[in-house]
């Protein structure tokens, strides 16, 4: 059989799927019907060069066998993954494996490397270039940071006169010391990421070279890299030193002369998340349990739970009524507990990407970092109290914030130590969300931002803000009115938000169509939610149990 022939007659125009392709665009990879050549010569863009499809499968190169060289291997084994002769198969060592022809092979290597390519060029490069570009504006920062703290230090000295020269000497080497590990942090960031670009513009000219080739042995050796690429660079958040003076006191002149606050470098990873809903990465789809399993069930501490967020699939940090987090693993034992920065209960926590833990802290109007014993106060608001806080998947923190007079919401995105985004009105000025405190939020697979506003919403936006939809839940003259409070979503880009009253979990797809409920495993006054790595639901309920339920097959 010849697979040239074999493969003409099932190829299928490219345009309208429907009729048998008698053309090839060269330039475009496009298999074209007699009706479609016209249309696809509307477009001017390209100067197209169309051909018979004998022509261009006649020019195809096959390769010989490694085991039968005077053999062309006409057909590949999906099993070994390599291309094989009609010899190989007479041999039976292929016997009830998945054969294809060399040509459909090719033509779905070549579709994966478009793929490749698109997504390259059009969303990671810019990424990698635009974090390259931070990185100057980081470095610029420094600079006049620096410059800052020098002269406030000089200033701060001329007051003291001769007595404190020594100190200043020993301020100004603190001060070198800190830019010299600021600089080197940045140029080895740079450093990687310009390497990084260099390889993918090389693999971006390989594979441009391999779409224009009909060498299948070419083709076949192709290793995608778009996994690597995918991991984002790791993004510095910088903590930049400021100097606090204090009152002159001779006499207690060393103690009193004032300190810098920590440099504080963090390298946080990231990893590029493709939005489109049909896009290649996307998980595949997975059916729900008819009735979700009940796994673990642990008591906690507290007489009042509110919240809980995955370290990692065996740990969980909770907080609850009092001012205190907690870190569980799942047999119930008190890992780690840590008491909040100002003794006030925290309002929300969540998860970084590198394992920070962040909470929000209503009464002081803050927003902190725990970081092994040490809490770092990542922001302090002015005329706003935050409440819901969530750790994105480019490592940015979104926060929903309330205004102190009680009449607005607004969801902040802060990207290092900058507020980035401010979200708060809908297309025709108004307001997104109702004037109640308690908020919660989440971002959803496709970056859409997911909030739980407990007057009975849950409103979904996009990335830019932008309202999708509201959902309000299915409405029965059973149940008391639907007020969600914890909601995050899952890897299949579905959103579950804990419904307090009514005892139970709503699940939701990414368009805001229900699902399903979770109203088993014995639920009592769910609030927080979370999920882990495997799509295991974790649930705080009020009364200070969590429970892990299975809702996948």
């Amino acid at each position: 059989m010849d697979p040239r022939h074999s493969a003409q007659d099932v190829l299928r125009c490219t345009l309208c799927k429907t009729e048998l392709a008698h053309m090839h665009c060269n330039v475009c990879h496009t298999h074209l019907c007699k009706d479609c050549v016209v249309i696809h010569f509307s477009d001017k863009s390209k100067v197209h060069t169309v051909v018979p499809i004998e022509q261009f499968l006649s020019t195809l190169s096959y390769p010989n066998c490694t085991h039968h060289p005077t053999k062309q291997c006409e057909l590949h084994c999906k099993q070994c993954n390599i291309p094989i002769c009609t010899s190989c198969i007479s041999s039976k060592e292929h016997f009830g494996h998945d054969l294809v022809d060399m040509f459909q092979e090719l033509e779905a290597k070549k579709d994966v490397m478009k793929k490749d390519l698109h997504e390259i060029e059009k969303s990671i490069l810019p990424k990698y270039e635009e974090a390259a570009s931070n990185i100057q504006i980081q470095k610029d920062d420094r600079r006049k940071n620096s410059q800052k703290l020098t002269a406030e230090l000089k200033k701060h000295g001329e007051a003291l006169h001769k007595e404190i020269d020594i100190i200043i000497k020993n301020k100004q080497a603190e001060i070198d010391v800190n830019d010299k590990n600021h600089q080197a942090a940045l140029d080895k960031q740079e450093d990687a990421i310009n390497k990084t670009i260099t390889e993918m513009k090389q693999v971006i000219q390989d594979l441009k070279s391999l779409l224009d080739t009909c060498n299948i042995s070419l083709v076949s050796k192709y290793q995608s890299r778009i996994e690597d690429f995918r991991k984002l660079p790791s993004k510095l958040n910088i903590s930049l030193p400021n100097f606090k003076p204090v009152k002159i006191n001779r006499d207690q002149l060393l103690k009193q002369f004032g300190s810098f606050t920590p440099l504080y470098i963090e390298t946080e990873g990231q990893y590029f998340t493709a939005s489109s809903p049909g896009a290649e990465s996307s998980p595949s789809k997975r059916p729900l349990l008819d009735v979700p399993q009940l796994i673990t069930e642990l008591s906690t501490r507290y007489r009042w739970l509110f919240g809980v967020s995955c370290l990692s699939d065996e740990e969980i940090w909770t907080y609850g009524e009092d001012n205190t987090l907690n870190l569980y693993n799942l047999k119930g034992e008190l890992l780690i507990s840590v008491q909040t920065k100002s003794g006030n209960d925290p309002k929300d926590i969540t998860v970084t990407r590198s394992g920070g833990l962040v909470y929000t802290d209503y009464r002081d109007r803050s927003i902190n970092l725990v970081s092994g014993t040490q809490i770092l106060t990542l922001f302090t608001l002015r005329g706003w109290k935050p409440w819901g806080v969530c750790s994105t998947s480019s490592g940015d923190l979104l926060v929903i914030m309330n205004s102190d007079d009680g009449e607005q919401s607004k969801v902040v995105r802060y990207t290092g130590f900058k507020e980035k985004q401010s979200i708060q009105w809908d297309d025709h000025g108004k307001p997104l969300y109702s004037s109640e405190d308690i908020k919660f939020l989440s971002e959803n697979r496709n970056l859409d931002i997911c909030v739980a506003d407990y007057a009975g919403a849950v409103v979904v936006v996009s990335a830019a803000g932008k309202l999708r939809f509201r959902y309000t839940g299915p409405h029965s003259p059973h149940r008391r009115s639907f007020a969600p409070c914890g909601i995050t979503t899952d890897s299949q880009g579905n959103i579950l938000t804990s419904d307090h009253y009514n005892h139970r979990i709503h699940i939701i797809d990414q368009d805001g169509h229900f699902l399903r409920y979770i109203d088993n495993c014995g639920l009592q006054a769910p609030w927080g939610v979370c999920v882990d790595s495997r799509d295991n639901l974790f649930v705080a309920e009020y009364r200070g149990q969590v429970k892990k339920i299975q809702y996948y097959q």
